[in-house]
C-alpha cells in the first residue's frame, strides 16, 4: 500500500516478514562469532532504533547496548558531513564492538565514526547494516553482518525517515518516482 509522507509518495519495498527473516539471520550469525566474548553494541540513532532492538532480542551472548546520535542527512540528500549530537558515554577500551547501523549509503557516516572509536583502543570492530547501497558508497567500509543490499534508493520505514516522519512504518518503503 502506498505512504503519503508528508510531500513525497512511498511504496512498498521490503515486508516485515523479509526483515524479520534478515534480522533472525544476522543475529544467528552474532551469536555463533561471539561465543566466547562479551561484545559492545553501539547503535546509531536515531534511524537503527528498530533494527537494533529487534536484532538485540535475538542475541543470546552475555553483551551491552549502547547508543550514539550521528546524522548526515537532510531530507533525501546526504549532507556530506557527520554530526555527533550524543556521544558514547562507555568505555570501549579492549572490548570487541559491534556497530548497528540502520543503512549505509556513501559510507561517510561510518567511516567518521570508525575512525574516532579505533582511537580508544578497542579489540575489534565489525559493521552490522540492515541495508547497503552498494552504488551510492564513496567511503568504502567492511559490512561484517548485513540484511540487505539494495539500489540506490530513498527508503523509509522500520526506523528510516523522511525529515523524520516515516519511521514508524513496519516494512520499508521506497520513493515513488513521478
Amino acid at each position: 500500500m502506498d505512504k503519503d509522507i508528508l510531500d513525497k509518495k512511498f511504496v512498498p519495498y521490503l515486508n516485515e516478514a523479509k526483515i524479520t527473516e534478515a534480522v533472525s539471520r544476522i543475529a544467528s550469525s552474532i551469536n555463533a562469532d561471539y561465543e566466547d566474548k562479551m561484545p559492545l553494541f553501539i547503535a546509531i540513532l536515531n534511524g537503527a532504533f528498530m533494527f537494533a532492538a529487534d536484532l538485540y532480542k535475538e542475541i543470546n551472548v552475555p553483551s551491552e547496548i549502547s547508543f550514539v546520535k550521528l546524522s548526515s542527512y537532510a531530507g533525501t540528500q546526504s549532507s556530506g558531513s557527520v554530526i555527533t549530537s550524543i556521544g558514547l558515554d562507555v568505555a570501549i577500551n579492549a572490548r570487541d564492538i559491534i556497530i548497528i547501523e540502520d543503512i549505509v549509503d556513501t559510507g561517510k557516516t561510518l567511516t567518521t565514526f570508525v575512525t574516532e572509536l579505533k582511537k580508544e583502543g578497542p579489540s575489534s570492530i565489525r559493521v552490522c547494516a540492515l541495508l547497503h547501497k552498494q552504488e551510492a558508497t564513496i567511503h568504502p567500509i567492511p559490512i561484517d553482518y548485513l540484511g540487505f543490499t539494495i539500489p540506490n534508493l530513498f527508503v523509509v520505514g522500520y526506523g528510516l525517515d523522511y525529515n523524520g516522519f516515516g519511521r514508524n512504518l513496519k516494512g520499508i518503503h521506497q520513493l515513488k518516482e513521478s
